[in-house]
């Protein structure tokens, strides 16, 4: 293994007035969490993401914490916790709908029986546990291996992060390639962390992702889903894709949408991506609700309609053959990132709903906003008319027309029970 050594030698130390972080910024339930330990006798310290994003002035949405005790003295400290996980043993600790993470420091040793590699070197399962120092080394980026030490409220540096915050980069602790293999999903979070932080990317640690972004493709799909919400809903939608398409991750995430960039791409569809995305971001960061079902039936699009108008290029008559390449494209979708069901007929339903906005006629109008999927399919609607996709004199027209209808989706049909037979009489 290489450069995975700790060492205390180069550990940075900022005591609490050489730094900005306030317990004032930190959660009630992390305290809560920190303290218990500490006062347990046992070493508690707030680690990772809260810790950059405090130094960097931003309130984190979560708070982990790292500590010396085992998972089974967590467990026994807190009646609200569990423990979670195979491939890494964790304790969740529920305050109401706040969950305080808890990871007892690792240790990174190949040939521990608690520790064990796929014949690719993917970690299949890391449980042995180490000191704070073997702790650090074994993260993933230099910034997320920071430790807030509730001790004495310092700042504890083993990896460089420091100085990497102040650089606006993002470095991968040890060896590019040997650290991939381990995880192929930290190509992803690379690109999700620079985009979110608008850091840069370190050399040797982008250059990596090229060689190795093909490992991407044995990470079992239900993983790969919610890393991609994890990207797609991040409030950074906009360059998460950029940088998608610059490290030629995305054919491993939408292989359909990839392809289709390959060839001479519309680029009014190109502009309905970017614009999908700018609304999504915009929802994100102020704190509206956004649908999974949304983000794949954006990127799935493109391929959709040019197969779909090949097959029906009338678009009166389009439904049916959306309907058919909607579930074609799906299928193969889900064989790279596993959508659930609700989520992948939603998007279904908002391709085959764009047709529909060309009938204003009679009672199809009424009928169309009683659709469940309305909103939806409304708002996808919308932004294909700001690009010039859909004519915007008919946008106008739905955007009138439902602003003087109340809004209400039509209930489910209950299915009909069938009465129940009388019991037969025995015979006497």
């Amino acid at each position: 293994m290489k450069n995975r050594e700790a060492s205390s030698d180069k550990l940075i130390v900022l005591s609490r007035n050489q730094h900005t972080i306030s317990r004032k910024s930190i959660s009630d339930s992390a305290l809560k969490v920190l303290y218990r330990l500490s006062k347990s006798g046992h070493r508690a310290c707030l680690v990772g993401g809260g810790v950059r994003d405090l130094l960097l002035k931003i309130q984190p949405k979560d708070f982990d914490v790292a500590t010396d005790a085992t998972p089974e003295e967590v467990r026994g400290l807190f009646k609200n916790s569990r423990i979670i996980g195979r491939r890494f043993r964790l304790v969740h600790i529920r305050f109401g709908r706040d969950i305080i993470e808890v990871a007892t420091f690792r240790a990174h040793d190949e040939d521990s029986p608690k520790t064990e590699l796929d014949t690719h070197g993917r970690i299949l399962r890391d449980n042995t546990f180490g000191e704070i120092e073997e702790d650090a080394m074994r993260r993933d980026f230099t910034v997320n291996a920071l430790y807030y030490d509730i001790h004495d409220y310092a700042v504890l540096d083993y990896t460089g992060g420091l100085k990497d915050i102040d650089n606006r980069q993002l470095r991968l602790i040890g060896d590019a390639a040997t650290r991939y293999q381990e995880d192929p999903v930290r190509m992803l979070r690379a690109v999700r962390f620079a985009a979110k932080l608008d850091f840069s990317i370190e050399t040797s640690s982008a250059s990596a992702i090229h060689e190795y972004g093909h490992l991407l493709a044995v990470i079992p799909p239900a993983r790969m889903f919610d890393e991609v919400i994890k990207l797609f809903h991040s409030g950074n939608a906009v360059r998460v894709f950029e940088l998608l398409r610059e490290y030629r991750l995305l054919k491993y995430l939408v292989p359909e949408l990839d392809e289709w960039l390959q060839q001479e791409a519309n680029e009014m569809m190109l502009d309905f991506i970017d614009q999908a995305l700018v609304n999504t971001d915009n929802r994100v960061n102020t704190g509206q609700p956004v649908s999974p079902a949304f983000i794949f039936a954006v990127l799935l699009w493109p391929a959709v309609q040019e197969q779909a108008s090949r097959l029906q290029p009338d678009k009166q008559k389009l439904i049916p053959a959306l309907a058919q390449v909607g579930e074609t494209v799906m299928k193969r979708q889900v064989r790279h990132v596993s959508i659930p069901r609700r989520f992948s007929q939603m998007a279904r339903d908002i391709w085959t709903s764009q047709p529909r906005f060309y009938r204003t006629q009679g009672k199809q109008p009424l009928r169309m906003i009683g659709y469940p999927v309305f909103r939806a399919a409304y708002d996808f609607m919308l932004i294909q008319s700001m690009v010039g996709l859909f004519p915007h004199k008919l946008s106008h027209w739905w955007t009138d027309f439902q602003s003087q209808h109340e809004f209400a989706p039509e209930p489910a049909r209950k299915r009909k029970q069938r009465p129940r037979r009388r019991p037969r009489r025995n015979a006497s």
